[in-house]
């Protein structure tokens, strides 16, 4: 076995259990926010997709649009990458009790988890990916809150068999 592999494989676990699986939460103070303070209505934002062991990155741009109908919010999101790919997925997420919803999205894995905690939103999802090589399951933990300049911020931690593989980070601005 080479040096290099040797270094990389020794190296590699423990490069990624010194990673969170978990976004922290930004620093205070922040205003309140909800499911329906973020998603119901229009927004537009642009995000980046980033690895960490390769350095990759996909960038994105998307809308959004968000209907409440009771305690039901579906919001459909378009998505325009970087390399010209285009996606379209809705989620409806359902209010299941005070700040808590369950949603669900084409691509997931079972039902998203959605928790309230007054100044963020802690969203938790499995979702399967298909790419030219197959299908890819991932794990998601997001925190959603308000930027100091009202922009909605998303910053999400991704893991791939429980370990945490890359970050995405996603602004909106509502319309």
């Amino acid at each position: 076995m080479s040096l290099c592999r040797r270094t990389f494989l020794l190296g590699a676990p423990v490069a990624l259990t010194a990673c969170a699986r978990t976004p922290a939460s930004p620093p205070p103070p922040l205003p309140p926010i909800t499911l329906e303070d973020a998603f119901a209505g229009r927004a537009v934002g642009a995000g980046v997709f980033r690895v960490w062991l390769t350095g990759q990155e996909r960038r994105f741009t998307a809308r959004l649009d968000g209907r409440l109908e009771g305690d039901r919010l579906t919001v459909v999101e378009d998505f325009v990458y970087d390399d010209g790919d285009e996606n379209r997925l809705t989620w409806v997420f359902d209010r299941t009790g005070p700040g808590r919803w369950q949603g669900r999205r084409e691509d997931t894995v079972g039902p998203a988890e959605v928790i309230e905690t007054g100044t963020e939103i802690r969203l938790t999802y499995t979702a399967d990916f298909e790419s030219p090589d197959g299908v890819t399951r991932l794990g998601f933990s997001d925190v959603i809150y308000f930027g100091p300049d009202g922009r909605i911020i998303n910053d999400a931690i991704v893991t791939r068999w429980g370990l945490p593989v890359a970050r995405v980070r996603f602004e909106m601005i509502r319309q």
